[in-house]
């Protein structure tokens, strides 16, 4: 049997020579050896969860981009990673503190926020929520909007919110629950 142009010998797969590793924790150990090919998968497997976080918390999409760029640059300092976890997390609490973190920057600029074109978003994920429900989220403060967006829409659980944002497993549950009403009241108020 010959090797197919598709990399197989009958029906078994062929790694070729310089591919890349299919499972994260093979791509993160690619990417601390220094394999910019890796990097560069790991950025395309998880940009669009980072940069939906970012622009969650921060509402401006220019900001949004930068922090999720910035929550990038740390893989480069991959090394301090520990492979045995997963790295979604990781990159999520770095996103997202970089988000809290200049939100509360341009508040105390007291810089009024842009108004901003969820269908005109690169996010088609964060486009799919649909305004009312965006607007809503931008009605909560910053730390209420970091929880909700970490657990409903990156599913975090509540621990490893706890975690991310070192903050008491009961501080992370009331900022849900209160985000969660003020985020209800905020919706039945457009109906």
């Amino acid at each position: 049997m010959g090797i197919a142009a598709s990399g197989k010998i009958g029906l078994i797969a062929v790694p070729r020579r310089g591919a890349l590793p299919r499972s994260e924790a093979g791509l993160v150990r690619a990417a601390q050896r220094g394999d910019g090919a890796a990097v560069e998968e790991l950025f395309r497997r998880h940009w669009p969860a980072a940069f939906r976080a970012a622009w969650l918390v921060t509402g401006d999409r220019a900001a949004a981009e930068d922090v999720a760029q910035e929550a990038f640059l740390a893989v480069r300092a991959l090394a301090s990673f520990d492979r045995r976890r997963p790295l979604a997390p990781w990159l999520h609490r770095i996103a997202v503190n970089r988000a809290i973190d200049w939100t509360r920057a341009r508040a105390r600029a007291a810089e009024t926020p842009a108004e901003h074109d969820v269908a005109g978003a690169e996010d088609a994920a964060a486009a799919a929520l649909g305004d009312d429900f965006v607007a809503a989220l931008r009605g909560l403060s910053v730390e209420h909007r970091a929880v909700i967006v970490l657990r409903y829409l990156l599913d975090h659980t509540p621990g490893e919110i706890a975690v991310a944002l070192d903050l008491p497993r009961g501080t992370v549950n009331s900022r849900l629950r209160r985000g969660l009403d003020a985020l209800g009241r905020a919706l039945e108020e457009d109906a």
